[in-house]
């Protein structure tokens, strides 16, 4: 199943239409669909499609372009050689795991380099480079100091779907089990497409009789990271809650000079990111630590302290259905942030930021700002049917105030999101209130009504 992907495949489509030669670097963490992405914007193209493996790539790249082109058999087999016979023969070169081939032989890149500058750069030939190791690709592809640097006419970090896009993978499941999936999955389409049963009885399943759910995390973090145990216990300890440097330190006990890396790392491959209250400077010591991706925050809420009852059989569930509604608060804002980010792109609000925003004790899930008008929106997120608006409503004001950005001439603007609500007429111009029912509308139509604010 290939669903949604738009954008990227109208861009990748225009370095495949455009004239002359292209090299594009696309590259993300495993699983996010990169692969099929290039494979169904290519189908219809002459293309050489290869997958580097550890050792012998340039015998098996002989062999894959000698499959396609029969006529290859007598080429020498060097780089070179079968660069320049594929330019003459193939409109599109796809390498797959491309730092695969770094991994084997550094020189490779710069063979590619040569072959690019001498032979390749007056060609129609598009060579497309994809990398799972995100480490990698960026240190060994993108830095200054890569042979390749500066030969790329196109590079493209592929991350997670949004929630609002992913209903294609599920037309007929409910709202709630939607973004309970969600709460699992992430936007990442190889496991959305592993879920082919209604979401709790696939879980039970795969809880019980698979070891993907158990053994997934740990073969994404060998991909990036050597020291797996310290990852991981930094990880453990920022989807515990412990969001500042201190805490995340203490859990791990390190210094925090030692730390400093391994966060830093962390951020570039995609699995935290670090944020300020939207209304601090960048250079704000106020930042947090969140994860950034569902399944790695699942794994470590519910797997992770329970792989030896899951070894022996005897964790199900029913047991992490318990605790899911406390968990979904934090994907429901995650969902919630989408949702204002999209509006804002179809310019039914009029804002340029979206972030968070806390104060000590104090908390706001979500806020939009617009400086040259002085437009703040403050938003809060409920997991939770029936909510009472003017009860949230009330809650949220009493936060607001303590918000210190444009205070005597701001213009203030309310949105609530809830599972449902009791009633959903406040009469406040001011104020809209969002069910799952809006999202859902939001997600199929892309309109909500014609009221702009």
């Amino acid at each position: 199943m290939f669903v949604d992907r738009k954008t990227e495949c109208d861009e990748l489509t225009n370095v495949l239409e455009a004239k002359g030669f292209a090299f594009a670097v696309l590259y993300g963490r495993r699983r996010i669909g990169k692969t099929r992405l290039v494979l169904e914007t290519i189908k219809q193209r002459t293309h050489v499609y290869y997958l580097a493996v550890e050792k012998e790539n340039l015998r098996y790249f002989a062999a894959a372009v000698i499959q396609k082109f029969p006529k290859a058999k007598n080429l020498k087999e060097d780089w070179e050689s079968l660069l320049d016979f594929l330019k003459d023969n193939a409109e599109v070169l796809v390498i797959d795991e491309f730092q695969n081939l770094v991994k084997e032989d550094k020189t490779t890149l710069s063979l590619f380099q040569r072959a690019i500058d001498t032979n390749l750069k007056n060609s129609s030939l598009k060579l497309i480079a994809l990398g799972s190791s995100v480490s990698m690709i960026t240190s060994e592809l993108l830095q200054y100091q890569s042979p390749l640097y500066g030969r790329r006419t196109y590079t493209k970090r592929i991350t997670a779907m949004s929630f609002l896009n992913i209903r294609g993978f599920f037309p007929k499941v409910s709202m709630q089990e939607l973004a309970e999936i969600y709460g699992f999955a992430d936007g990442i389409p190889y496991y959305l497409e592993k879920i082919n049963e209604p979401f709790w009885v696939w879980l039970e399943n795969g809880l019980r009789h698979s070891s993907f759910v158990k053994d997934e995390l740990d073969f994404m973090l060998k991909y990036e990271f050597e020291d797996l145990g310290t990852y991981k216990t930094i990880l453990e300890a920022i989807a515990m809650g412990k969001t500042v440097v201190s805490e995340i330190k203490n859990h791990a006990r390190m210094q925090r000079t030692d730390l400093s890396p391994y966060l830093a790392k962390l951020i570039n491959t995609g699995f935290i990111r670090r944020e300020l209250p939207l209304t601090e400077p960048v250079t704000s010591k106020l930042g947090r630590y969140y994860i950034e991706d569902q399944f790695v925050a699942f794994w470590f809420r519910f797997i992770y302290p329970n792989l030896s009852n899951l070894e022996e059989g005897i964790y199900s569930a029913s047991i992490v259905k318990k605790d899911y509604p406390q968990y979904m608060g934090f994907v429901f804002e995650k969902i919630c942030r989408q949702v204002l980010i999209e509006l804002i792109k179809q310019k039914r609000l009029g804002y340029d930021k979206v972030g968070k925003w806390w104060h000590k004790d104090t908390e706001i899930d979500a806020i939009a700002l617009n400086a040259e008008k002085k437009e703040i929106l403050f938003a809060e997120c409920k997991w939770q049917d029936n909510v009472s608006a003017n009860q949230i409503l009330a809650q949220l004001n009493e936060k607001t105030s303590q918000v210190r950005w444009n205070n005597e001439q701001r213009k203030e603007k309310y949105v609530i999101f809830a599972k449902s609500f009791k009633e959903k007429n406040l009469n406040k111009e001011n104020v809209l209130l969002f069910d799952l029912r809006d999202i859902e509308n939001l997600m199929g139509s892309y309109c909500i009504g014609k009221r702009k604010f």
